[in-house]
């Protein structure tokens, strides 16, 4: 295939998976990426384009020529110093992205949302694609900055141009270099770091899976609709008995009340902003998302795709193994992954549920739109 493909923030945990899979396919890829970035785990045919989203002048240049442009690149944190951050990038930056993409010629645009901006104060049940949200529904900057960024591309996709949408719940899976705050947990549970934690309802899905997703969100998906790519809803405490059970550490007994974990929150942002500078413990808009409905029902989404995500035990497994194997964690004994449906003796896939698992390698958005101190660490 000639045509070539662009990924935005392509050097992260979703991004490099998806670039895995266009590579695999034939796809000729650039990606762009902020200055500085680690782009050296991704293939070498790749070409990689230093470019700021906040800079316009950047975009236009970085975006030539590309048939196809898949939008990942965000600020995917809870917490920064300067709050107008989120919006200068999330929002203004996608802004950026799908105007200068469709102005090169681009034939077809994916821009990938975020499940954290579905929810609702008044929301009960589980939470479907074609949820109606408003600003006042946002809980914090992160999610404001990317609900105006998703309604920017589906403006544009209403009136006729060729932008599709996808909202991924939390990935997990192996490959996260950057340690999104998923995989920040699993680690730190696997290094018995957590004494406490604040229980919440959450969706899972394996990384790779959401690759495959977006990958058929570009190639089917149309304009004007969202696309929810999720997998399965679990609480914390359930995420943590599977690792547990799969590692041998024994899941915290302490829980955190919610006006605790505010409180901590609060001290911890301020402490962040005024003092250290460095991201705070627990973030307000991480523990205010404990008291929304996060379970998802992505099975209209799923269908449309022809998309079966594959266990979130499997997911789990090969993200432990890939932290032990890069030295992250240290169990003692290699993870006891012989009872976990669908790995051998070695932790490794004994088979693959459906046709989007090649076997794609190691690789890092977003995309922490989960708060990792709900659960208190050490």
């Amino acid at each position: 295939m000639d045509a070539l493909t662009i990924v935005t923030g392509g050097g992260g945990f979703i991004g490099s998976h998806l670039v895995d899979r266009l590579v695999s396919l034939g796809h000729g890829v650039r990606v762009v990426e902020r200055p500085g970035a680690d782009t050296s785990h991704l293939p070498q045919q790749v070409e990689v384009v230093p470019a700021d989203i906040r800079d316009r002048q950047a975009v236009k240049a970085a975006l030539q020529g590309g048939r196809w442009v898949f939008h990942l690149a965000a600020n995917p944190n809870l917490w920064v110093r300067d709050r107008a951050e989120f919006d200068a990038v999330n929002h203004r930056g996608t802004v950026n992205v799908l105007d200068e993409a469709l102005a090169a010629g681009a034939e077809r645009v994916l821009h990938t949302s975020t499940e954290s901006i579905l929810t609702c104060a008044r929301a009960t049940g589980p939470i479907a694609e074609d949820v109606e949200v408003t600003l006042d529904d946002a809980v914090g900057p992160y999610c404001r900055s990317k609900l105006l960024a998703e309604h920017e591309a589906m403006d544009r996709a209403r009136a006729g141009r060729p932008i599709v949408i996808a909202n991924p719940t939390m990935p997990v899976g192996p490959g996260d270099r950057g340690l999104s705050p998923p995989s920040r947990l699993i680690r730190d549970f696997c290094r018995g770091k957590l004494p406490a934690l604040m229980d919440c309802t959450l969706n899972l899905i394996d990384v790779r899976d959401v690759a495959e997703g977006l990958l058929r969100t570009m190639e089917r998906g149309t304009p004007g609709r969202r696309y929810l790519l999720g997998g399965e809803n679990l609480t914390l405490v359930n995420l943590l008995s599977i690792l547990s059970e799969a590692t041998g550490v024994p899941v915290p007994k302490w829980r955190v009340p919610y006006s605790v974990g505010l409180a901590v929150a609060y001290m911890s942002e301020f402490w962040a902003d005024y003092v250290s500078g460095r991201p705070p413990k627990a973030t307000v808009t991480g523990v205010r998302l404990t008291r929304r409905t996060m379970h998802f029902d992505a099975s209209r989404s799923l269908h449309a795709l022809d998309l079966t995500p594959r266990s979130v035990r499997l997911s789990l497994a090969d993200a432990v193994a890939w932290l032990r194997r890069t030295g992250q964690i240290s169990l003692g004994q290699p993870p006891q992954l012989e009872g976990i449906p669908g790995l051998n003796s070695a932790g490794s896939p004994a088979t693959l549920r459906n046709s989007n698992q090649s076997g794609v390698s190691d690789a890092r958005e977003t995309l922490g739109r989960w708060d990792p101190t709900l659960a208190i660490e050490e």
